[in-house]
């Protein structure tokens, strides 16, 4: 059997898997092989069988690296021992801790754990503590935890605080030297409410383009770059995080606050430096011309989405007298937009409409509620104005041949286009997906069935069905944008890819090459991504005119670095807000909600609450007496006695009845039938085809329920009078059944999981 190297990707079941470079499949570790290693873990693994599946098992022959970031947890003292239990669940083993390595932290806080002593086959891991957090309801804990839980850089180094305390408050004189003066221009910053950094400005006026109606449009970007040079401590320590993460109330940002925050933030009524995208665009919403410069300019005002909605959908009202100098700018600015989104049509670009929250905090930082984010005109207004910008970047770039990174959405993959094929056909859908899908097929998908009872549904495949964005400098075009070329060049401030287009663009507008140099390996980086687009990791790197070998090599690093802590910085926010939901539910314990079917797994159903917007899981078990197969084609859980379905869309009823914190798991508890009924019953059984749900599934489903429960209850009570007593040989043989068929249903629910 072959040998292979890998990263150890541990497991909450106590398994694991050897995570292969290259695009190879991941090799399954026993618990066994688990004992002698931790997840993140540098090993050389020998395949030693494969499974019915085809899919490999390993037994690992050599360590060759051991993570050595510290491990957070929970310190416990467990009979006169103290250990510490590791927030990550995936690490699978306790730390044992000496007494006199607990740095005086008590029992139940959190804490940060270096490793003394390796786990092997025959002892668990010991440590020592080296930092105390806290305790575990200390306010911000949940962030401090997730900071160090992903090895988020959360510090600056003292040379980059050094190097901050020396720029100036201001603008100097000598700064402003070869750049556009627009101070005069009325651009104005539109944000959040709770934005703090803003690092892009519009302005837009009518304008001729040849002999038809147009727009000047312009887009102000922060000028980073002036300031934040390469191989100074400060570029270092950007290039370290790559992005800034955002936490409810709290973010770690890319850049230090003197800059974030002030110098290079386009504040109202404050010269800054900036770099200009100044557009021509035509009645059709095409970009007709375009050219970049640096400038300085000065923010008219700061606008959030809520004034500018307010503005757009009443001219009169009170948000319009009061902005009454800016309201022709915001009037043209939504004619241009308008443009644009027609353009955005014509291309076919996807645009599905996706309900996202936000956790509102108190002041000690636990939820008070969790409402949905309402897009408004001003969002897609902003949003069509950096689309404009990026994609201007992007063509400016090709022309200058020169290598840099571009942002790259690849569509389906062929085994994700025939198992979307697949999906249409299981619902009877007259649709279809061509071998080489455009991204025009899948909105008009999209269009034709936003009107079923299961539209979420058929939009969540679609999505599933496209590859993640990443970052490369192998331009393969945007697909759910349908642009040919695409990249990032609208926020500097928190995201180094921009950063390194905005050094770019200045290097082709003074006719030289910026020579982009990879930092070393970083302790504590995220892991680069395996697959680079089209899953060609281990093809050479293609020839590209212009452009050496060598420089596309050193981009490539670069763009796998940059969008690892992309998916690093999405997953520790995503770990906060599942902790802070978590605790919110734990207070409701017990109480009912109504909600609907987001996924439906192996496993069980994941049911997104109605009126707290907060997800958990209805397991397989809970569902009933009888067994749910899983349909993998149609994404949903069929029982074989009733014929019921549960899919996405369902309406159900449930009951919060667990609420596991450190799991970051919400458990619920099915307390009435669904509300309304299942999909539309499958394709009549015969080629292809599948037998109809029974007309009467909702009604056979409530007696099996009923008589389920009034079994349990008889059974329950039996087993309290004799509990001593030998079951029967025949009851012995359907419990062994039952059994082997629920461990088959559950292994197979583990290893999806």
């Amino acid at each position: 059997m072959s040998e292979v190297e890998g990263t150890v990707q541990g497991h909450r079941d106590g398994h694991g898997f050897v995570v292969v470079e290259g695009g190879e499949a991941d090799i399954y570790l026993a618990p066994q092989e688990m004992r002698a290693v931790l997840h993140r873990d540098r090993v050389r693994v020998r395949i030693v069988r494969y499974d019915r599946k085809g899919r490999p098992e390993g037994r690992v022959l050599e360590i060759l690296e051991r993570r050595r970031a510290p491990i957070i947890g929970r310190l416990l003292l467990e009979n006169g021992v103290w250990i510490v239990a590791p927030e990550d669940k995936r690490y699978g083993q306790d730390i044992l801790i000496p007494k006199n390595a607990t740095a005086k932290a008590e029992a139940g806080q959190v804490v940060a754990v270096e490793l003394t002593e390796p786990p092997s086959l025959h002892s668990q891991p010991v440590g020592r503590i080296t930092e105390v957090l806290g305790d575990i309801d200390d306010p911000g804990m949940e962030i401090e935890i997730a900071v160090r839980k992903y090895e988020v850089p959360h510090r600056f180094s003292p040379e980059t605080l050094a190097q901050t305390g020396k720029l100036p408050d201001r603008v100097r004189p000598v700064d402003m030297k070869q750049r556009i003066n627009l101070t005069d221009v009325p651009l104005v910053t539109i944000d959040g409410e709770d934005a703090r950094d803003f690092d892009d400005a519009v302005y837009c006026e009518p304008a001729r383009v040849g002999r038809r109606k147009g727009w000047r449009l312009v887009v102000a970007i922060a000028d980073v770059s002036h300031y934040v040079k390469p191989g100074d401590p400060l570029d270092d320590d950007a290039y370290e995080r790559a992005t800034s993460v955002y936490f409810p109330r709290r973010v770690i940002p890319m850049l230090p606050e003197k800059l974030s925050n002030g110098l290079c933030s386009l504040n109202p009524e404050q010269n800054r430096l900036s770099m200009v995208c100044d557009m021509l665009v035509d009645a059709t919403g095409e970009v007709a011309a375009y050219q970049f410069y640096p400038a300085v300019i000065c923010s008219h005002a700061r606008l959030t989405y809520t004034e500018v909605a307010a503005v757009l959908s009443n001219t009169r009202g009170p948000e319009a007298q009061r902005r009454a100098d800016l309201v022709p700018h915001l009037l043209h600015l939504h004619e241009v937009y308008r443009a644009l989104l027609r353009q955005r049509g014509t291309r076919g670009a996807i645009d599905f409409e996706t309900t996202e929250t936000q956790i509102v905090c108190d002041d000690n930082g636990r939820i008070e509620k969790i409402v949905p984010r309402v897009r408004t005109e001003a969002h897609r207004l902003i949003e069509e104005a950096m689309l404009a910008a990026n994609v201007c970047a992007a063509d400016f770039i090709q022309a200058g041949k020169h290598p840099s990174l571009y942002r790259v959405h690849e569509g389906p993959t062929p085994e994700k286009r025939v198992a979307l094929q697949a999906y249409l056909r299981s619902l009877g859908l007259n649709l279809s997906v061509s071998d080489e899908p455009k991204p025009a097929e899948l909105q008009a998908l999209a269009q034709q069935t936003r009107d079923r009872p299961d539209a979420a549904q058929i939009h969540a495949m679609l999505l599933r069905s496209m590859q993640q964005a990443i970052y490369t400098p192998i331009n393969s075009g945007h697909f759910g944008l349908a642009y040919d070329a695409y990249t990032h060049f609208t926020s500097p401030i928190r995201r180094y890819p921009d950063l390194l287009v905005h050094r770019v663009i200045k290097a082709i507008l003074g006719k030289r090459k910026y020579a982009l140099v990879v930092k070393s390996a970083i302790p504590g980086a995220a892991q680069p991504l395996r697959r680079r687009p089209g899953g060609a990791t281990a093809k050479p790197m293609p020839r590209m005119e212009g452009i050496a070998p060598r420089d596309l090599e050193v981009w490539e690093a670069a763009g796998a670095h940059c969008s690892a802590n992309e998916r690093r910085a999405d997953e520790a926010s995503r770990d906060v807000e599942a902790w802070l939901k978590c605790k919110f539910m734990r207070d409701r314990l017990g109480e009912e909600y109504s909600g609907t079917v987001s996924a439906a797994t192996s496993f069980g159903l994941f049911v997104q609450l109605d009126e707290l917007y907060v997800e958990g899981l209805v397991h397989i078990t809970e569902l009933g007496g009888e067994y749910f197969r899983y349909d993998e084609v149609r994404q949903e859980l069929r029982g074989e006695r009733t014929g019921v379905r549960y899919a996405v869309g369902v309406r159900i009823r449930v009951q919060v009845s667990r609420v596991d914190l450190d799991g970051r798991r919400i458990d619920f508890r099915l307390v009435r039938d669904p509300l309304a009924p299942a999909l539309p019953p499958a394709a009549p059984a015969g080629k292809g085809g599948r037998e109809r749900v029974p007309a009467r599934a909702q009604e056979e489903l409530q007696s099996v329920t009923e008589a389920d429960r009034a079994v349990r209850r008889a059974a329950s009570r039996e087993r309290d009078r004799t509990n001593s007593a030998r079951p029967s040989r025949k009851a012995a043989k359907r419990t062994a059944k039952s059994a082997g068929k629920t461990a088959t249903k559950n292994s197979a629910a583990k290893r999806r999981r």
